[in-house]
């Protein structure tokens, strides 16, 4: 297609999906076209975790500076077509080179700080419990979600991600409380350390794609910090996660990606979704432990 058509008809897709003729969006190229054509102040909430420039399919070099750079173009498209009080969570891990790290929100942050609109809230620290095993420095079983908001007055919805009381009974032990119960009854506030299982090989959520997030992760994100019929974003948007995680609580979803093969693994998921054949670890399901008596927690004779 001539690329003059291509923007026209970017733009005219674009025009009809602001105006609610649809809950599914996927631009199949690069996420600075949509950009580029997204009016200022549009988006309610932006979830999504860009390339990490250490030699996936999908990178467009190794280099940490070309990581920099691309933050650099991004960062104040995202802030001018963010709303006020809207929010951009950035979902990053580390950048690893011959075993030396440098963590990615450090260098997404140095760069998104300097955007006077967006502040950062929270530096949540996503936990799991397997992954790659190093053997020259600790295995790694974390990565970040840095939370922006557009203005102070922003939107924040702590009821929808109340996770259960540690200690229901609790109760005030002095003051004009004291011995009524201390704790929210719908719950407490989940904190900035989520454990949440990543998408490996044995997962419900497992696609082709080598480096799926969980939708639950976008999913308590969203139901925080947006509205039921908002348009979620994501310009990286891989696999969909983001996508469908807008779908299962109400939302509307945009987004942006270049290879060709992963938008045809989002548009099965959403194709799944619709028909409800898809299938999703729920945000609040037990992480599984072996008891006692399980084979894999019983010690081979070697290990004795």
């Amino acid at each position: 297609m001539d690329p003059l058509e291509a923007f026209a008809l970017l733009k005219h897709k674009l025009a009809e999906f602001l105006a609610g003729d649809s809950e599914w969006l996927i631009h199949r190229g690069d996420c600075h076209d949509v950009l580029a054509e997204l009016p200022n102040g549009v988006i309610p909430l932006t979830v999504s975790s860009p390339p990490y420039f250490i030699g996936k399919s999908y990178d467009r070099s190794k280099k940490l500076a070309d990581f920099q750079r691309e933050h650099q173009l991004l960062a104040p498209q995202l802030s001018r077509i963010t709303r006020d009080g809207g929010s951009l969570c950035w979902q990053v891990g580390n950048h690893v080179e011959e075993n030396a790290v440098t963590p990615l929100d450090f260098a997404a942050h140095e760069i998104f700080s300097k955007e006077p609109d967006l502040t950062l809230r929270n530096r949540i620290i996503w936990h799991f419990g397997h992954g790659v095993h190093a053997t020259r420095r600790f295995s790694g079983r974390h990565e970040a979600v840095l939370w922006y908001s557009k203005g102070d007055d922003y939107l924040f919805n702590l009821d929808p991600v109340r996770v259960p009381q540690k200690y229901p009974g609790k109760r005030h032990y002095k003051g004009p409380k004291q011995g009524q119960y201390s704790g929210h009854p719908a719950g407490k506030n989940p904190s900035d350390v989520w454990e949440i299982p990543n998408v490996n090989a044995n997962h419900v959520e497992k696609t082709a794609h080598p480096c799926q997030f969980p939708v639950a992760l976008a999913e308590r994100l969203i139901l925080a910090l947006s509205e039921p019929g908002d348009i979620i974003f994501d310009p990286f948007t891989g696999s969909a996660s983001t996508g469908i995680a807008a779908l299962r609580t109400g939302r509307r979803f945009l987004g942006a990606e270049v290879c060709e093969s992963y938008c045809t693994i989002a548009d099965a998921r959403y194709a799944d979704y619709r028909t409800k054949a898809l299938k999703v670890r729920p945000l609040d399901k037990e992480i599984w432990a072996p008891s006692a008596t399980d084979a894999v927690a019983r010690k081979p004779a070697h290990f004795l």
